[in-house]
């Protein structure tokens, strides 16, 4: 026990410590009484301590805050139910590669497998879904194995790490001298690989000699940031772009290497195909989309991702910026790059875009009512600005969505990832919000995910942390009554899928925020500039046709 003479310093205040050591300048918690000196520590350390509704939130604005910020994001939830009610979010940020911190509380060393208040095993729980997990065994460690932590965050792909602190670790207090707190920058390497330089120099002799080149940028291309790259590769080449997950607004709409409706087509015709930060999973229909007579490259951080669920041509395991740059470097100045004869190709696609848009215009501009989900997102689209960040939280349509809305700017998308969680929504505005504030925040919800969440919306009346939100209200969890009605009739698809009819303007009203109703499709526009003018959380109830579906939704191969 240290005298009274001595410098001493708790669990949570080191832990606090280790994380303004990170750059960590806000957690997302939900109290209890196992984590309340961490709170105490971060008052000291000046870190903002956001408190939310339900510990799902907290884990959700963690990853949404790394991904905004490129910085790990922090949650911190009490033992047992509170570090079950995480578990969710902390999952989808392990499926999204979205690096975060999650601190769980646990009952004291001394009380052991005695039944303590919330004891639960959580480290076993949470081991298959973090990149690390451990227990913080002693005081003095605290800090070391905070920061131990987050540097596992960054091994291969970025991911989630989880610490569980007992309650008298965290309550102690040990002399200052006896800590390790490791000091900010000199504790971890730089993750920047920049590939093997010879398939670096083979990727740009396919592109120099490929005719009909297309590349696919995924959500690694903003993960670490290679934007640039990413562009400079794509014009300099000539080569046909398309985007998913957070690698949209890699390019802008408009730009000539920019396609978005013509993926399929292309990935049918191509003859080499560069598959950048995205793994072959269902979005991709496990590799199976890809013409199985193009040479295919996958660019990946993670060495598990490349090559699995198909055979490829070239795997190259590295950051996205520094690989795309060298195969740019590598590949210019060789007979122009090869650009020159990709004019035919790039009309090819351009081509195959109008065609698909034509198809789908009458919906675009549909004046029907119910509301067609496809002038919903139409009318979104319109709406965004450069300084708008998009969040879409919810199941079919949020589908509709991913096909016409485009951010236009990089790193301006968010959706929940691989895992599909529902829910996100008002999580990530808040992240996104109060990491950005002089960016507009807009997010479409289904009203089923919203519901999952939406008690937060108070959270974010109560930080004034104004957004747009539309609530697509179809009284439905309408992708899955899809899948119902597809595979056993019309007279069962409304088994465990109907929602009530609930009026979410009315809900953000009384929660203090601008809420509106809308029926009519003429007054989606002038509806969500209000809302932006409102100053005011808000949510834009429309009212959409239920009987709609998203080609997404229906192409689903669950389903067949």
């Amino acid at each position: 026990m240290p005298d009274d003479t001595q410098d001493v310093i708790s669990g949570g205040h080191l832990v606090a410590k280790a994380l303004k050591a990170e750059g960590v300048d806000r957690i997302y918690t939900l109290c209890g009484g196992h984590i309340i000196d961490i709170y105490d520590g971060c008052v000291d350390e000046g870190i903002e301590v956001v408190d939310v509704r339900h510990e799902q939130v907290a884990a959700h604005a963690a990853d949404g805050y790394a991904r905004i910020t490129g910085k790990p994001g922090c949650a911190v939830v009490t033992a047992g139910p509170g570090t079950t009610d995480a578990v969710t979010g902390v999952a989808n940020a392990f499926r999204a590669e979205s690096p975060m911190l999650l601190i769980g509380g646990q009952g004291a060393h001394t009380q052991h497998k005695m039944g303590s208040l919330q004891d639960l095993p959580h480290v076993d729980m949470m081991t298959p879904i973090t990149k690390f997990a451990a227990t913080v065994p002693d005081t003095a460690r605290a800090a070391d194995m905070v920061s131990m932590a987050f540097r596992e965050c960054y091994h291969g792909a970025p991911g989630p790490s989880f610490l569980e602190i007992p309650r008298d670790v965290l309550d102690a207090k040990v002399p200052t001298e006896k800590a390790r707190v490791p000091k900010a920058g000199a504790y971890r390497a730089s993750t920047r690989s920049g590939g093997d330089p010879e398939a670096v120099e083979r990727l740009a002799d396919l592109l120099v000699h490929a005719e009909k080149p297309a590349v696919l940028l995924g959500s690694q291309v903003w993960t670490t940031r290679a934007t640039e790259a990413a562009v400079e590769l794509v014009r300099t080449l000539n080569v046909p772009a398309y985007m998913n997950g957070a690698g949209r607004g890699t390019l802008a709409p408009g730009d000539p290497h920019h396609f978005q409706l013509s993926r399929r087509y292309a990935f049918s015709n191509a003859d080499v195909i560069v598959i950048v930060g995205t793994p072959f999973d269902f979005r991709m229909g496990y590799g199976k989309r890809l013409s199985p007579d193009a040479t295919v490259v996958q660019i990946d951080l993670d060495y598990r991702t490349v090559g699995k669920n198909r055979d490829i041509d070239l795997g190259i395991v590295g950051d996205a910026g520094l690989v795309l740059k060298s195969v740019t470097e590598a590949a210019s100045g060789r007979v122009n790059g090869g650009a020159s004869k990709r004019k035919e190709w790039l009309d090819e696609l351009r081509a195959a875009e109008q065609t698909a848009l034509d198809k789908r215009l009458p919906q675009l501009r549909s004046d029907a009512s119910p509301i067609h989900p496809y002038r919903l997102v139409s009318e979104i689209n319109d709406f965004l600005t450069e300084d708008s960040v998009y969040i879409g939280d919810g199941g079919d349509i949020v589908t509709f969505s991913g096909q016409v809305v485009q951010p236009k700017s990089p790193g301006h998308w968010m959706d929940p990832g691989p895992l599909g969680t529902l829910g996100v929504g008002v999580p990530f505005v808040l992240a996104a919000k109060q990491a950005r504030p002089d960016k507009e925040v807009v997010a479409l919800f289904g009203d089923g995910a919203f519901s999952l969440t939406g008690w937060d919306f108070e959270t974010l009346v109560r930080y004034d942390l104004p957004f747009v939100g539309i609530v697509g209200n179809n009284s439905s969890m309408n992708q899955i009554r899809y899948g119902q009605s597809a595979k056993y009739g019309k007279e069962r698809e409304r088994v465990g899928n109907t929602l009530g009819d609930v009026p979410y303007d009315q809900f953000a009203r009384m929660l203090g925020g601008h809420g509106e109703e809308v029926r009519d499709p003429a007054d989606i526009g002038p509806a969500l500039r209000r809302a932006r003018e409102s100053g005011k959380p808000s949510l834009v109830n429309v009212w959409v046709d239920p009987d709609a579906y998203a080609p997404g939704t229906m192409n689903q191969t669950m389903y067949k």
